[in-house]
């Protein structure tokens, strides 16, 4: 049950608009050890026959309950949650299909739509627990439910990963998250079958916006964080597979928030051949930017929009189009920041004065096709081609002056004296005038067969990406009125003796012109197999991708490249009395190089750049069991990389900028541990505990933590309600991450600066009411009527006001040539009021 009590203050920004002067909260979550009554759950699909028409007057039966399709073959029923259920599927005619060991959440609507055959069919072991189905390939499975409804700055797919172990971030205003040691382009993401590509030149998690990921749409959510199928993409770390769920009926559904707004529209035909979802988002993340400590201008607005059609033309073809259109603007004018950092004992401020102001601006547009064809009961092809252009501007004049000063405490009392200025001022000058445009074309065919337990997957696909690139990035520095000019200028300075006339140069400026274009080629092929051995469930896969690429451009030479992947994939499900499922799986990974990985520090295109190449070895173990009558999942997962070919990077905030060269070998490893179940009845919870370490060796001159060496990673997702308002709903989850590498200043060895940012440690709080439900009418209230589904509630992101950082500013004192890491702090404690109603 939920408990609240008062204890500390709570502070707002200045520019709410109800000016709330104190609020005081903190959550005491405890278990209650009574038995609640039955809390039940909602099973919804449509019924099809074996031409994969709608079936009517089907009998659907459960225990003691049962209900009939109707015309159109819909139908709905209503299970007691969190206990096993067996449904049988009856009609005249066709054999019984029965759906066996379901368990559903409280309030959880899970769709299913059957096909009933001529023949007797018997789904055995059908098991949909809290935590999703169990799989022998090593996919997680989320629900998608759990993902709307869970706490986060950027709420939704990408929020919720982050609690998984093995995937941290360090900045919630980013939907970017690394997985096992790996950068955030080493993620595949999939939305029906379609490969998803993120802008190129977003520098901070403020400039993103909206994730791609509609959440508000998403019919079914499967991530792996490593060893997955050669059917997956070419990249290092994980795999990210959404399906979009097809509508059933109309729904009207509208989300409000004081971060922005989503409508998601439902729609089908009345033959149920022609289905289709539009969904409208709109977001403004000035609440999140005005609570950090930089105060200023900020109007950071995007809005989006996605459609998602589905036409059914006969019981075998059917054809599907994606179309996706994205508007992100950030203007930012900044003013003053104060930032306090250093030790007890060394206490420094910084201040800085602005002037001018950024414009960013990145446009997105994805059309897709699918078109699938099922041959028989065997055999499904699929062809699918996809568009996608990109177009992002970077525009900034910005003037800032700062001033290093000392804080002392009084002799007194602890408090801080006024700032004693340590070199005086010094001027620094960022200009930027950078364009990108993207366009990638893809055509891809895919197939699969599968008979009596065994399958075979293939596929091939063509990618053409055509990139035009213009960057012009300058910044000077000015310090009693001279200029300072860059390490290694080569100008000798003897004043006043010699007069300097040498030109004026930029302390750090980038100039370049790029068009570059790639054709590639890839495939794959895999097979798999479940059977039995001495009567233990056995499952394997093995597979190889094949990759052939040619970079091009103007002024370039020609480079091609061929690499080669094999995988697999080991399960066994003893025959004991413990449900228990071991997992192995491996193989080679590998990672050609797109635009950004081709481009040095200087702005320069090396198409001679290989593809970077990683060994996976994973060893996993599940374990199913009861506790209090409730389903719980024990999961462990061990892991080790070794990666040749690599890359080096350097991570500024979401801003990634590689070496362009292949001269380092790294490695990572590390173990996790995850248990989820129904710790309270009727909802889902997890812990999650990770490991990892991971280092490289750049030209051989020993091995340093990678920027992404995320030592330890805690996440908790907890969920409660209270027994007496069970309608009451409480959502937690808390983060910990220990500190990543803080990275380096310009022109400075990396080998040098090995220092680490402060420990990640956040956790945001969601209270939601629901006044309409699937378990809850409105017969006697008028307006309630109009509703299907109608709750509201608050957020109080960064419960705890933790001052984390995902950067360091590195502010050079002119004087002595010394540098201080100024941590760029993240956002403070901030409410939100959200509504979601469905018609």
């Amino acid at each position: 049950m939920l408990v609240i009590a008062v204890l500390s203050p709570v502070h707002f920004t200045e520019n709410e608009t109800l000016k709330l002067s104190k609020l005081y909260f903190l959550v005491v979550l405890t278990f209650s050890a009574t038995l609640l009554e039955a809390q039940t759950a909602t099973i919804t699909g449509v019924v099809f026959d074996e031409n994969e028409m709608p079936l009517p007057n089907v009998n659907i039966e459960s225990n003691n309950q049962g209900t009939f399709s109707d015309i159109n073959g819909f139908y709905i029923l209503e299970i007691i949650a969190d206990q096993e259920t067996t449904i049988t599927f009856s009609h005249l005619g066709n054999k019984k299909l029965v759906l066996k060991d379901l368990i559903l959440n409280t309030n959880e609507n899970y769709e299913f739509n059957p096909v009933l055959k001529n023949e007797a069919i018997l789904i055995g072991e059908v098991v949909v627990t809290p935590v999703g189905s169990r799989h022998a390939e090593g996919i997680t499975t989320i629900s998608p439910d759990m993902a709307r409804n869970i706490p986060g700055t950027n709420a939704g797919v990408e929020n919720i990963l982050k609690l998984l172990p093995g995937v941290s971030s360090n900045n919630e205003l980013s939907t970017q998250y690394m997985v096992r040691g790996g950068n955030f382009d080493e993620n595949l993401v999939y939305v029906n079958d379609i490969e998803i590509y993120r802008p190129f030149l977003i520098r901070s998690g403020q400039q993103e916006g909206l994730s791609f990921v509609n959440s508000d749409i998403v019919g079914n959510l499967q991530f792996s964080a490593g060893g997955f199928q050669a059917k997956y993409g070419d990249k290092l770390s994980s795999v990210l597979d959404i399906t979009y769920k097809t509508p059933v009926s109309f729904g009207l559904k509208i989300n409000a928030n004081r971060l922005g707004t989503s409508t998601t529209l439902e729609s089908v035909s009345k033959n149920k051949k022609l289905s289709s979802l539009t969904s409208i988002r709109s977001r403004d993340n000035s609440l999140l930017v005005n609570s950090q400590n930089t105060s200023g201008n900020y109007d950071p607005s995007f809005f989006d929009i996605q459609q998602y059609t589905t036409y059914i033309f006969s019981n075998k073809f059917r054809i599907s189009y994606l179309g996706n259109i994205s508007i992100n603007n950030y203007r930012n004018q900044p003013f003053t920041r104060q930032t306090n950092f250093g030790t007890l004992n060394d206490i420094k401020t910084l201040t800085v004065y602005y002037s001018g102001s950024e414009k960013n601006q990145y446009k997105t547009n994805l059309n897709a096709l699918k078109a699938e064809y099922q041959v028989n009961d065997k055999t499904t092809l699929k062809l699918i081609s996809s568009l996608y252009f990109n177009r992002e501007q970077e525009y900034s004049d910005v003037i800032s002056q700062y001033r290093l000063s000392e804080l002392n405490a009084g002799i007194e009392d602890d408090l801080l004296s006024e700032p004693t200025p340590i070199n005086g001022l010094a001027t620094q000058y960022n200009r930027a005038r950078n364009d990108l445009d993207a366009k990638i074309f893809n055509l891809e065919h895919k197939g699969i067969h599968s008979n009596d337990g065994k399958a075979i997957s293939w596929g091939l696909k063509y990618e053409h990406t055509n990139i035009r690139d213009q960057i012009r990035e300058s910044e000077f520095l000015d310090s009693l009125g001279y200029m300072v000019r860059p390490p290694n200028s080569g100008y000798n300075r003897n004043e006043p003796e010699i007069p300097f006339e040498a030109p004026l140069l930029p302390y750090e400026g980038i100039i370049a012109r790029n068009t570059v274009s790639s054709h590639k080629v890839s495939g794959f092929a895999q097979y798999s197999q479940r059977t039995l051995w001495k009567q233990h469930s056995i499952y394997y896969n093995i597979g190889a991708r094949v990759s052939h690429w040619v970079v091009k451009g103007n002024d370039l030479k020609n480079s091609a490249h061929t690499i080669f992947s094999p995988r697999a994939q080991f399960s066994i499900k003893p025959n004991w009395t413990k449900d228990m499922l071991f997992r192995l799986s491996g193989g080679v990974y590998q990672q050609p190089p797109l635009y950004r990985e081709l481009r040095d520090n200087n702005g320069i295109v090396h198409p001679e750049v290989e593809a970077q190449k990683s060994y996976h070895i994973v060893f996993g173990n599940q374990y199913s069991f009861k506790m209090w009558q409730r389903p719980f999942t024990l999961i462990g997962e061990a892991y080790w990389k070794r990666m040749t070919h690599v890359n080096p990077y350097t991570l500024e905030d979401v801003r990634i900028r590689y070496a362009a060269q292949n001269n380092a070998k790294a490695y990572a490893y590390g173990a996790e541990l995850r248990l989820n179940g129904a710790f309270v009845p009727g909802t889902e919870s997890w812990f999650s505990l990770g490991y990892l370490k991971t280092e490289e060796n750049i030209n051989e001159r020993g091995y340093i933590s990678r920027p992404t060496d995320q030592r330890l990673q805690v996440g908790i997702l907890f969920q409660d309600y209270m027994p007496e308002v069970p309608d009451l709903k409480m959502y937690l989850n808390l983060v910990y991450n220990t500190g990543l590498p803080g990275g380096s200043p310009s022109y400075t060895d990396p080998y040098l600066y090995q220092n680490r940012l402060r420990d990640y440690k956040r956790a945001d709080l969601g209270i939601s009411y629901i006044f309409v439900g699937a378990n809850k009418s409105s017969d006697k209230n008028a307006f309630l009527r109009i509703f299907k589904d109608l709750s509201g509630g608050f957020e109080i992101f960064n419960l705890f006001n933790n001052q984390n950082s995902t950067t360091n500013t590195w502010v050079r004192d002119l004087v002595n040539e010394q540098q201080f890491a100024v941590p760029n702090f993240m956002t403070g404690r901030i409410l939100n009021i959200k509504i979601e109603m469905r018609f």
